[in-house]
């Protein structure tokens, strides 16, 4: 076979000009006395200036150890041992830790799972969403607190001047992650991540909060990565959608794409395993077998284990990005082997 298998070829469709961020063969472990977690496994791909870019995938998958590697705010243990991450196409791995400073919240924010657990419950809301503001920029403290007032009424929390003066533990769940957004725009960044932002809320309150990243996004024109494990969440609001498996990008493209023609078998595994109008009344399928040891990578494809149509070739060797007939990515060596059949270089049973 006329393939380079020692290679991962990374073909992501952008516009330079409109190219806010660009990760290149992101690999990022944590060292621990039981070896190293290889948690993201040569990650890549682009981000437009205005898009919104859907990263979805099951616990474990490297998702938000993506997120906190561009943010670098990763634990003490965790370290980025190869890759690339363009900001502007300057490299963020080379900045210095006061250069890092001035990157969080003025160029990129983010939004944490938890908003009980981001803000300080001994501040009050004032306090804190001040405190970033003229953190961030060369605002007094009245000009801060007149800001603060506009982000909350921007983010649709009434009585703004009366919330100011509140405790965390004094608003609801959906409340308090409209103040961890407020926060995240304070000095209104070109990047904002939001990492599994609507898992502790109810399903109104998601739609809810899904609805004001939406409008926010357009107002002010920034580019939003949406870190989820919900395919629901990403289904009508993303330009454009990975997923991710085992530290590595399976499959890549629109919405459309994604859940309308999947060529990777584990995307294929997560629409099977979800309701929705065509399958109802009937056994939702679950994926089969255990989430992959980060400990002890397999050599070839990470979801070869779990996959019923796995393929000799799967085992030992790592399957490359291939571009589907209709434009989007998969990392699949069955796309592959159904490509050479097709162009008369694999014989059928080969």
């Amino acid at each position: 076979m006329d393939i380079n298998k020692n290679k991962i070829e990374e073909k992501v469709r952008h516009n330079e000009e409109n190219l806010v961020l660009q990760v290149k063969n992101l690999h990022t472990s944590f060292f621990t006395d039981k070896g190293e977690v290889k948690s993201v496994n040569g990650v890549s791909f682009n981000l437009q200036k205005g898009k919104i870019l859907g990263v979805v995938g099951e616990s474990g998958s490297g998702k938000s150890v993506t997120a906190y590697s561009i943010m670098q705010i990763l634990a003490d243990t965790g370290r980025v041992v190869e890759g690339e991450i363009l900001y502007k196409g300057k490299n963020l791995l080379d900045y210095s830790k006061k250069e890092m400073q001035g990157f969080r919240g003025k160029c990129c924010s983010i939004i944490f799972q938890d908003p009980m657990t981001s803000l300080n419950p001994v501040f009050t809301i004032g306090h804190q969403l001040m405190e970033a503001i003229t953190l961030h920029t060369d605002k007094n403290k009245e000009e801060a607190k007149k800001r603060a007032i506009e982000l909350l009424k921007l983010v649709g929390i009434n009585e703004p001047e009366k919330r100011l003066k509140q405790y965390p533990f004094e608003h609801s769940g959906g409340m308090r992650q409209r103040v961890m957004i407020a926060m995240a725009l304070a000095s209104e960044p070109d990047i904002l991540i939001a990492d599994e932002p609507t898992t502790a809320l109810d399903v109104t309150i998601q739609a809810q909060i899904l609805e004001l990243l939406q409008d926010l996004q357009k107002k002010m024109g920034m580019a939003i990565i949406l870190v989820t494990h919900d395919l629901g969440v990403i289904a009508s609001m993303c330009d454009e959608i990975i997923v991710m498996y085992g530290g590595r990008v399976c499959e890549r493209g629109t919405a459309e794409d994604i859940f309308y023609r999947p060529c990777h078998e584990y995307t294929k595994g997560l629409l099977r395993s979800i309701p929705n109008v065509d399958n109802m009344g009937q056994k939702l399928v679950p994926i089969a077998g255990n989430p992959i040891n980060l400990l002890n990578m397999p050599k070839g494809c990470a979801f070869c284990s779990r996959c019923d149509n796995a393929l000799k070739i799967c085992i030992d060797e790592v399957p490359y990005e291939m571009e589907m007939p209709d434009g989007h990515y998969a990392s699949c060596w069955l796309n592959v082997m159904r490509q050479l059949e097709k162009e008369g270089k694999l014989a059928v049973n080969e």
